[in-house]
């Protein structure tokens, strides 16, 4: 009697634990806000494997400092860091210590991949701390194994010295990995470049993405085919792929139309996407005040901006995004 007891109190044990390691979380409105400067954009998650925790990397605007001139308040940050359990809650956990830096610097828009037990960051890296944006800026590639102190390994040498939004996503057939990237020179369009091994880049040279102004592209594969999600700064334009370098845009942007959630009713902007099982979820930014009510208004409440999460929704070759619809997930691990 004592064993067969015992027997149950294990299995009983084992059932809760499972339960509880399968649950999902209500997502919130909005999912995050950073609680230094109240300006997080630009996100991308990535699987700490050695934490066990999924980590946002965010650019961090400098919302709510005050006597800021021009856009002098979107300079002078490093990379935000954020750290949750299942993908819904986050917490804000430090900044990147990225081992290069001029006298003033500004980090934007990293974007981070594992390779073989290394992390590779390529981030957007500005010499300086500017009024306007008529200066220079360029992608260097960083190492880390840990995500938190990261390596300079080198600046990369691409289209034009205005070079920004890199993304960085792995060719099928081991033929190695494509970088997609924002280049500023030629009218905001998207240009590509090749590497066998991360370290060495070939760039192409051509515009992949022009039809429309774009920055932060961001490449995934979902329902066997492989998209393209871009900030058209007028919610997020979508482009579809066989081969990963003729892309064919959808007639209708996403995260367009306002939200009815907080901190939610403005237009969607540079994303990440996780592909989760047969689910993807955009984790995208947003400026909540930037309403129609303050249209050329520059203060704190237009400058501030928040994370938010939605899911993604396929039919007939298309894909749309109901951020208003209420969802509940647990992200898998090493799901990207």
């Amino acid at each position: 009697m004592k064993k067969l007891l015992l027997a149950f109190l294990i299995l009983f044990s084992i059932c809760a634990f499972a339960q509880k390691s399968n649950k999902v979380t209500l997502v919130p409105k909005p999912l995050y806000s950073d609680p230094v400067y109240d300006g997080a954009a630009d996100p991308v998650l990535i699987w700490n494997k050695g934490e066990k925790k999924w980590f946002m990397f965010y650019t961090n605007r400098r919302a709510n400092a005050k006597n800021l001139d021009g856009v002098s308040w979107v300079h002078g940050t490093r990379i935000g860091i954020a750290e949750s359990k299942d993908g819904v809650k986050w917490k804000y956990r430090d900044t990147c210590d990225i081992q290069y830096r001029l006298t003033d610097y500004t980090h934007w828009a990293p974007e981070v991949i594992e390779n073989k037990g290394l992390y590779h960051m390529y981030l957007t890296y500005v010499p300086g701390v500017f009024k306007d944006w008529r200066h220079p800026r360029y992608i260097v590639h960083l190492t880390s194994k840990n995500l938190i102190n990261w390596k300079f390994e080198s600046k990369l040498n691409l289209a034009s010295d205005r070079c920004i939004d890199a993304c960085v996503f792995k060719l099928p057939d081991n033929k190695g990995w494509r970088m997609y990237y924002n280049n500023e020179m030629a009218g905001k369009p998207i240009y590509y470049a090749d590497s066998k091994d991360l370290y060495h880049w070939e760039d192409s040279g051509k515009k992949l993405i022009g039809d429309k102004g774009c920055e932060g592209p961001k490449v995934f594969y979902w329902k066997n085919i492989y998209w393209m999600v871009v900030d058209n700064w007028n919610g997020l334009g979508i482009y579809s792929s066989t081969d990963l370098l003729t892309w064919k845009r959808q007639p209708k942007n996403i995260l367009q139309e306002p939200g009815k959630g907080k901190d939610d009713g403005v237009m969607g902007g540079h994303a990440d996407v996780i592909v989760n099982g047969d689910k993807a979820y955009i984790y995208y930014f947003t400026h909540p005040g930037r309403t129609l009510g303050n249209k050329g208004i520059d203060n704190y409440t237009t400058r501030r901006s928040v994370i938010q999460l939605a899911e993604l929704a396929y039919y007939n070759g298309e894909i749309s995004c109901n951020r208003d619809k209420s969802l509940a997930i647990k992200l898998s691990p090493n799901q990207k």
